[in-house]
């Protein structure tokens, strides 16, 4: 079986093609110009991940919402779970870049921080 990506890994934007046998094991990776290329088309056709940026409630603060992240990219599979933790979260002013806002997420090993003050 054969996929066919657009590598992220850069601004190029590389026309990979990943190929896979019959057990969903990468055989073969072309298209790619670069190492980071493939590294990505790997993960993607096997194990997707993103980072995940979204906003928390903050309550006292100059702003009603204050932007968050994960600390590392996050199984593609777990989003909506992390989405729904974070949703529930409601942070009290002051908040700072790079306070952890939830720690260990969804049992992952990563933290979700603020990427801006409040």
């Amino acid at each position: 079986m054969k996929r066919n990506l657009v590598c992220i890994a850069c601004p190029i934007g590389c026309p990979i093609e990943v190929e896979l046998n019959d057990a969903g094991e990468v055989v073969g990776v072309t298209g790619n110009t670069c190492p980071r290329g493939e590294a990505y088309a790997r993960t993607e056709v096997t194990h997707p991940v993103r980072s995940l940026t979204t906003s928390v409630k903050v309550e006292g603060g100059v702003h009603p919402v204050v932007p968050v992240k994960t600390a590392a990219p996050i199984p593609k599979e777990k989003m909506f779970d992390c989405m729904q933790v974070i949703n529930a979260v409601t942070l009290q002013a002051p908040v700072a870049i790079g306070d952890v806002v939830v720690k260990d997420i969804c049992g992952l090993g990563v933290d979700v921080v603020a990427t801006n003050n409040d």
